[in-house]
């Protein structure tokens, strides 16, 4: 119990830090909306010559675009979040400290990101997307079990999210600048998650793949949990999430264990 107060008291601190960034905030959510209608605009002719493709029509192709717009920062697609400082302490020392702490380093690190994850939910993710059904016909669901099970969808995804940016991010341990991982694991992240184009969209054995790659599930699989269209109905698609969320947690802990056996603090 004391545990569990100590990772809420942590979730909040982390949403606390970021509501105070106000501005950067108001930013984001302009950014995100207008990066949502150029890739509207965009999606509006690609389906207007191509319909159906993927799977979806035009509502819900414009439908998708609008969703990942909401998670973008949520999930932190595009990189970031805890990422960047975690990654700087590691290579600054500061992580010795983080390890006297009386609690996990990886579920302080959830926590954190977690409380940080709901504030850019609030933030950055509700407003475009309710900019975007305003200007566009959107294919949102009507349904509140259809809405509760894509909350639960967003959860994993940011669960999923952590995991992977947590492994990329133990391996600075091993490197003196582990910025180009970072800027790897984003580049990855917007590519596998379905942020440029939805996955089913990709041809043949390449689209199968990326489907079942980790990243599919930080933003595809929440889409088609919306939208009614992921294989095998909503129970699947958080099933498939769930999976990756323990294999990933499961891994980060096994490589945690080996990366903080012998820590070298390179700064000094």
């Amino acid at each position: 119990m004391h545990l569990l107060r100590l990772h809420f008291a942590v979730a909040l601190s982390g949403f606390r830090r970021y509501a105070t960034y106000r501005v950067a905030t108001a930013a984001g959510v302009f950014t995100n909306t207008v990066f949502g209608f150029i890739l509207a605009y965009t999606f509006l002719a690609l389906w207007h010559e191509r319909p159906h493709l993927g799977g979806y029509d035009q509502s819900q192709a414009l439908t998708f675009v609008w969703t990942g717009q909401a998670l973008l920062a949520a999930a932190a697609l595009m990189g970031g979040g805890f990422q960047d400082e975690f990654q700087e302490r590691i290579r600054n020392g500061d992580v010795a400290i983080d390890l006297y702490r009386p609690v996990d380093l990886q579920t302080w690190w959830l926590a954190a990101d977690l409380g940080r994850a709901l504030f850019q939910l609030l933030g950055r993710g509700v407003l475009p997307l309710a900019l975007g059904s305003l200007v566009f016909d959107l294919a949102l669901p009507a349904s509140p079990g259809t809405w509760l099970c894509f909350l639960a969808a967003v959860l994993l995804a940011i669960v999923v999210s952590f995991a992977v940016r947590y492994l990329f991010a133990l391996c600075g341990f091993w490197l003196l600048d582990a910025t180009g991982l970072g800027a790897l694991s984003g580049l990855l992240s917007v590519f596998f998650s379905g942020m440029l184009l939805p996955l089913s969209v990709f041809p043949g054995g390449f689209g199968d793949t990326a489907r079942l790659l980790p990243w599919s599930a930080m933003l595809q699989v929440p889409a088609d949990v919306l939208l009614g269209t992921h294989p095998g109905g909503a129970a699947a698609g958080l099933a498939f999430q769930a999976g990756w969320a323990v294999v990933l947690l499961a891994a980060g802990r096994l490589l945690q264990a080996v990366a903080t056996r012998k820590v070298v603090v390179q700064g000094g």
